[in-house]
């Protein structure tokens, strides 16, 4: 199925202090998820990785009602078992997951669906006050196949997931704090300033360590500990020989802010 949307506004991102922002922007179908709004992720995708200004990115969405409110599914009717093997949605998602800079949702508003997989692929999920998550797919008569049958229950645990997953209840943002399946809530007016906060946190740190806490994290979870151990252990024999942790330890005993980037 051909898709004509212009991916360029569909999606739109802005880069400001090394923080890159990508904004799903369809706020009048509540930011649903179609051809377009994938191939300007995807974009986007593509550009961080030639660029060195940026080193966090935040994923919101248009408007004050929705991040991601699901598929479109004047699209998805069309699916077929071709596209289900393809599984683009689903493989996208891996590459945001995998990708080497930490990753904020910052979800405002509905987190439905595809919005739920995108927000669950992130490192971290802020969520406003009015946000609700879930993944209602089984109405459709589908399953969460973005990766959404096997994030959630490693967020939330077996049980959880599969009650939301088999009843399609949407939560609010206080139980999906609750259960773990996002890190804070706050009032939405401050979302984006609190998004850019933690950012900036995390860019505080030293950056290699950051991606490689990250690999380590992310895969760790996907093995035995002993393998997990391993990949620490390898890991922090490379931090012990790279010039930052020398900089994070002199500004330590020091007492100053360390200075791991050269910005000029």
């Amino acid at each position: 199925m051909k898709d004509t949307t212009d991916s360029a506004t569909t999606v739109t991102t802005t880069v400001r202090d090394r923080i890159a922002v990508v904004t799903v922007n369809r706020p009048e179908v509540r930011n649903a998820l179609n051809f377009g709004v994938l191939d300007g992720i995807e974009a986007a995708l593509d550009a961080f990785e030639r660029r060195e200004d940026v080193d966090a990115v935040v994923f919101t969405g248009a408007g004050e009602k929705a991040f991601v409110a699901g598929a479109d599914i004047s699209q998805l009717i069309g699916y077929t078992l071709q596209d289900g093997l393809r599984a683009r949605m689903q493989r996208l998602y891996d590459r945001i997951q995998d990708l080497e800079l930490p990753t904020i949702a910052a979800v405002n508003g509905f987190a439905l669906g595809g919005g739920n997989e995108l927000a669950m692929s992130c490192d971290i999920r802020i969520a406003a006050a009015n946000a609700r998550f879930g993944l209602p797919e089984t109405n459709l008569g589908i399953l969460p196949g973005a990766g959404g049958t096997q994030r959630l229950s490693r967020l939330v645990g077996l049980g959880r997931a599969q009650e939301m997953i088999l009843t399609g209840r949407i939560i609010d943002a206080e139980e999906a704090l609750r259960i773990g399946l996002v890190t804070s809530v706050v009032p939405a007016e401050e979302l984006m300033d609190t998004a850019h906060a933690t950012a900036r946190t995390i860019l505080a740190k030293g950056p290699l360590a950051v991606r490689l806490a990250k690999l380590v994290v992310r895969n760790g979870a996907e093995t035995d500990q002993r393998t997990g151990l391993l990949l620490e252990r390898l890991a922090q024999s490379l931090l012990y020989a790279a010039d930052e942790k020398a900089e994070g330890a002199s500004a330590f005993l020091e007492k100053r802010p360390a200075r791991f980037r050269d910005d000029g």
